[in-house]
């Protein structure tokens, strides 16, 4: 019988997670029963918000579980199908662990065409990434042709493809990022009409009105934290601010200060919601075909940020908390 890599929790991090929270074991590789297959894993996406499962801690969505293995967003090749909906040489993407390779049902497994996009996309601007940024800024953020939009972790995989559906939507896009190289790619690769290195400026909020005259009537907030405590003094009526995460204040062990944002929101009957994306899990289909007929047309750039290597997947993820990514940070296997 066949062994596999596997990575598992070892230890829950107290602030930013080490290699040290990571441990490398093998398994033997179980045999495929009825209903299952056998993958190998191809890709394996990390995020920011695997970081809240590392805490045992209530959410929408288990903690894991120490001396098991993580699981996110992966592109496996099926090696061995006792489903009938799946065949060997298939490829397909769901929730996976991070094993080298791994008996799983089909549920919940959706298979992907690498003739129609690269099988990178799927955890990117064509998986929960873009969905991600498709929903949350159609569904909450409402726009209007003309009205601004800024995005904060703007050069990030969620916020690159929501400055580029905002052009394609008609808006003024401003994107801040944390250096003079992602703000240039901000608007030379990704359309956005402005950027704001917020690590070389002093002052935020003076930036952002200098950079949206008239105003800010969506924004699209990955950061949280003092960011988007300078984009409230900008915003306009009826303005909509769109909680997708909060990566300046992940690793925090304190309760972060920060100003109070009601009164912003009165003053200008602002709405603020967060939401997570598997509350459109009923739109999924749409707006894969949406995001992909947009790729299709060249409408959306696709960039994305590999690094190679079974072992290296911790580190990649790591990484993410140095903005070390442009795009969306896959691991090739």
């Amino acid at each position: 019988m066949s062994t596999t890599k596997i990575i598992n929790l070892k230890s829950r991090p107290s602030g930013k997670p080490t290699p040290a929270n990571f441990e490398f074991t093998t398994e033997e590789v179980p045999t495929v029963d009825n209903g299952q297959l056998l993958l190998r894993t191809t890709y394996v996406s990390v995020d920011p918000y695997l970081r809240g499962r590392m805490n045992d801690v209530p959410s929408y969505v288990p903690p894991f579980e120490l001396g098991k293995p993580i699981v996110s967003g992966v592109v496996a090749e099926v090696l061995e199908s006792r489903h009938d909906g799946f065949t060997k040489g298939d490829y397909v993407t769901g929730s996976l662990a991070w094993k080298e390779t791994q008996v799983a049902g089909a549920e919940g497994l959706i298979k992907v065409d690498p003739d129609q996009a690269p099988l990178s996309a799927y955890l990117g601007v064509l998986g929960m990434t873009g969905l991600t940024a498709y929903f949350g800024l159609t569904e909450i953020g409402k726009p209007k042709a003309g009205e601004t939009l800024v995005v904060s972790g703007a050069a990030g995989a969620v916020g690159s493809v929501v400055g580029q559906i905002g052009k394609i939507l008609g808006l003024r896009v401003v994107g801040i990022a944390g250096s003079d190289e992602k703000v240039e790619m901000l608007k030379s690769d990704f359309g956005f009409d402005a950027g704001i290195n917020y690590n070389t400026t002093e002052n935020m909020s003076k930036a952002i009105a200098a950079a949206c005259p008239d105003g800010v009537d969506i924004y699209f907030d990955n950061v949280g934290g003092p960011i988007s405590d300078a984009v409230l003094f900008n915003i306009n009526k009826f303005s909509r601010t769109i909680n997708c995460g909060a990566i300046s204040v992940y690793n925090n062990t304190e309760l972060p200060k920060s100003v109070s944002v009601q009164p912003f929101l009165v003053k200008n009957s602002s709405l603020m919601q967060g939401f997570i994306v598997f509350d459109y899990a009923d739109k999924y289909p749409a707006g894969i075909k949406q995001l992909a007929q947009w790729l299709g047309e060249d409408k959306l750039t696709h960039t994305e940020t590999v690094r190679e290597g079974f072992d290296n997947i911790p580190q990649a993820f790591l990484d993410l908390f140095d903005g070390k990514n442009t795009g969306k940070m896959v691991v090739k296997i």
